[in-house]
């Protein structure tokens, strides 16, 4: 099981037992509203085992690629997911992270999409890494800025035509680094 660490948070892969808390997170509306609809017409009460199938296809991933969202843990309490998700559409690998509304506004995002990156730099040796958002979603792009993505272009996702890409290569994230380092 890969666990991260931050200064403030602890990292690690969801468990069956997190369903509940994670689809209280992952299905507030105000979280909602930023990510892809679930599949179908979804009722409130599909929301846990709806989590529960993300959740096993997260333990897929990290299985067969060693990478995948994790929970996002403050104090033991499940705040959100974050990590890095392969998107076969793209043939790439992104950086995501969603948060409780709780938890926005406390520099969390940016603190585990830098884990995040260096996971999937450091450890796992992508050669780049990317993150889409949808164009309106100013508090994401600031992320995406803050962790040293560039902004590079539109893309259709899932129905949203309406998409940004940003992403980063091996050398600028290195560049980004050792620049912080000085």
């Amino acid at each position: 099981m890969t666990i991260v660490t931050t200064e403030r948070l602890s990292l690690r892969p969801l468990l069956p037992a997190d369903a509940e808390d994670y689809a209280a997170m992952r299905f507030h509306p105000a979280v909602a509203k930023w990510l892809p609809p679930a599949p179908g017409k979804v009722q409130e009460g599909d929301f846990v085992a709806l989590a529960h199938a993300a959740i096993e296809r997260f333990a897929v991933s990290w299985q067969e690629r060693r990478l995948a969202p994790w929970g996002v843990f403050r104090d033991g309490r499940l705040i959100g997911h974050a990590g890095l998700n392969y998107i076969e559409q793209f043939d790439g690998v992104e950086v995501l992270w969603s948060l409780h509304p709780d938890a926005w506004g406390k520099g969390y995002a940016t603190e585990v999409a830098r884990a995040a990156l260096a996971y999937g730099f450091d450890t796992l040796e992508l050669d780049r890494i990317f993150a889409i958002t949808l164009e309106e979603n100013r508090a994401s792009r600031a992320v995406m800025q803050r962790i040293g993505l560039t902004y590079r272009k539109r893309v259709d996702y899932k129905g949203f035509k309406d998409i940004v890409w940003y992403d980063v290569d091996r050398a600028g994230y290195a560049e980004r680094i050792s620049s912080a380092a000085r």
